[in-house]
């Protein structure tokens, strides 16, 4: 499985085993991930799955949809790395991933 870290915003980090397939957000869901709301499930009409992208992972991610993007503007405290969690699928290359969660969500 590939593992994930996610740190919250007092810095306090979880590393946790994902399940190839699954979405980041699923992932945080199922592990009791703090700071991680998914208040729509993951069909990007929120933004309380809001993360921020350890920059050193940016750009082995997909590019964010338009709709990501446009969901975006609803997040608090947007930054360059800032993308939502159900829209980014697990897969073995992300191993190691790590990403931090916002103070609050949107």
């Amino acid at each position: 499985m590939t593992q994930i870290t996610f740190i919250d915003a007092q810095g306090t980090a979880r590393s946790v085993a994902a399940e190839d397939g699954a979405t980041l957000m699923e992932t945080a869901v199922r592990n009791a991930i703090p700071g991680i709301e998914a208040e729509c499930g993951g069909a990007c009409a929120c933004a309380t799955c809001h993360v921020y992208v350890d920059p050193a992972w940016q750009d082995r991610l997909p590019a964010p949809q338009t709709m990501e993007e446009d969901m975006l503007d609803f997040a608090f405290d947007v930054r360059p790395n800032s993308r939502l969690s159900c829209q980014i699928r697990i897969k073995a290359e992300l191993d190691g991933l790590t990403v931090t969660t916002p103070e609050r969500q949107a």
